[in-house]
């Protein structure tokens, strides 16, 4: 084989890198309406349209974790992905159906209850299905290339792109046609987007080189309860999960409860394990991952504000108007996901020239560094309110913010996957990345009780001012610029501990 054919990337790739672009398409398309959605058709007050995200944001990480395992155990990635993109498909076409918008009279607000429960219902199937694809997908990637194929590190990179051009052109179009046209308009964008996304994936099957295949297929074929293949049973159980689902993102207080018990849990099985079951090395190594993955928590509850209190704060504080065109609130998301794809390459390049210069920063220092970008990018809000006057912010300093944000996610990103399968003992990498997305899930509640610090209640007189509106935002701001400053100093001062516990893991 010749060196140019051998440097080609599978076909199987560009499969998965359509099918993965079509369903961020769709998830972010759908999330980047959805605070808008909850306020300004169905009249949710802030706190309660921030509570309902989190809790949301949090089950879809959380989820990763169970369609991971019975890929893995019983059904293959491929599977997986498939039965996770049809829920999904019925997710987002469900979330088209609007019902009658709400109204309201004297602080009492009337609400399309019908309507309201399909809308929890579809978010249940869309869970659900991110569950069951989201990790999987990932999986099928590394699955086309061998473990020393030096193409791997440029393949993820392609695919990483797939997921950044999903997001871009959702952020634009979805969210174009929904406040323009109406919701159910962007949703169902969303949904045709998966729709897509499916039909590739299952056109494509024959690309992926019988990858991603159930570990041992007789498993599947093995009867449960004398009545299902055990096949059946996992789709069934599955889609009787949604219903479960379906009820406790309508209870925010079980999701919270369940997120710090199991969080809880966590931690008092990892001391335990590390003090009875691993030698000193080892077991720094785990405290070490263990406090990054704390810190974490700390950056995605910044991060996250994204889709809650900044999404609100561009529609009523920022003036958006870019030479003569007036962008939508939901719009100025997209500029994440073009920062990433704009720098990511300039991150590895960065990180390669460095370590070259023997100057590369350890994982703790990177975590750091996130830290404190995050905070500055809220600082950034800070000092726009404070030039700004009586009127409003402008753009410039939002852009700022996402930049900055976007940064600290390189910083921290890329890196923390690669430190879970690094200093987790070899038995534990499983039950370790399940923690990582448990606290990944955390932090989406957690950013979502830190957005109601700024909350607007849709009872006061005064919920249209503009003064009042910047007032709560700028409070808010400035929590959470002192929060990341703070504990990126923090770890910036532990660095040199958890450098040392790491033993020479870099």
């Amino acid at each position: 084989m010749d060196s140019s054919a051998s440097a080609r990337h599978p076909k199987g790739l560009y499969i998965l890198f359509a099918t993965e672009m079509w369903e961020r398409f769709s998830f972010y398309g759908m999330k980047a309406l959805l605070i808008f959605y909850l306020t300004k058709y169905h009249l949710f007050s802030d706190s309660a349209g921030n509570l309902l995200v989190g809790s949301y944001a949090a089950l879809v990480y959380a989820m990763p974790v169970l369609g991971g395992y019975l890929a893995d155990k019983y059904l293959g990635f491929r599977k997986a992905v498939t039965f996770g993109a049809v829920l999904l498909v019925l997710g987002h076409l469900g979330m088209a159906y609007e019902g009658h918008p709400a109204s309201g009279a004297e602080g009492i607000i009337q609400r399309d209850e019908a309507a309201l429960q399909v809308f929890y219902f579809s978010l249940s199937l869309i869970v659900m299905g991110v569950g069951f694809l989201k990790a999987n997908i990932s999986s099928i990637v590394g699955e086309l290339y061998d473990k020393q194929d030096p193409r791997k590190d440029s393949a993820f990179s392609i695919f990483y792109m797939g997921i950044n051009l999903g997001s871009f052109l959702a952020t634009i179009i979805c969210v174009w046609l929904g406040e323009t046209y109406g919701w159910g308009y962007g949703f169902g964008a969303a949904g045709i987007g998966m729709l897509l996304g499916l039909i590739v994936f299952t056109a494509g099957k024959k690309y992926l080189m019988g990858r991603g295949e159930p570990p041992e297929p007789e498993k599947l074929r093995k009867r449960v309860l004398g009545i299902f293949t055990t096949e059946t049973f996992i789709y069934t159980v599955s889609v009787l999960g949604t219903f479960v689902v379906w009820q406790m993102i309508q209870r925010h207080s079980v999701v919270e409860a369940l997120l710090l018990i199991s969080g809880i849990l966590s931690l008092i099985y990892i001391v335990w394990y590390a003090l009875t079951k691993l030698d000193a090395v080892s077991r720094d190594r785990l405290f070490a991952l263990t406090i990054l993955i704390l810190f974490s928590v700390v950056f995605w509850s910044l991060f996250e504000q994204a889709y809650t209190s900044l999404n609100l704060y561009a529609d009523r504080v920022i003036d958006r108007n870019v030479l003569g065109i007036e962008f939508k609130a939901g719009q100025v998301l997209s500029l994440n996901s073009l920062f990433i794809i704009s720098f990511a390459p300039v991150f590895a390049w960065l990180w390669i020239k460095l370590t070259k210069m023997n100057a590369n920063p350890n994982t703790a220092v990177k975590f750091a560094i996130a830290l404190l970008l995050a905070g500055l990018g809220f600082g950034m809000l800070v000092w726009g309110d404070a030039v700004s006057g009586d009127g409003k912010v402008a753009i410039i300093f939002l852009v700022f913010t996402y930049l900055l944000h976007t940064f600290g996610e390189l910083c921290l990103s890329p890196v923390g996957l690669s430190s879970v399968t690094k200093l987790s003992p070899a038995k534990i990498v499983g039950f370790m990345m399940g923690v990582w997305f448990l606290a990944t899930a955390g932090s989406e509640y957690i950013a979502s009780l830190l957005a109601n610090i700024a909350s607007i209640d849709l009872s006061e007189e005064n919920v249209g001012d503009l003064s009042h509106a910047k007032s709560a935002y700028a409070y808010l701001f400035k929590v959470m610029f002192y929060t990341g400053i703070l504990s990126g100093v923090l770890l910036l001062i532990l660095s040199p501990r958890i450098k040392k516990m790491m033993h020479g893991v870099k």
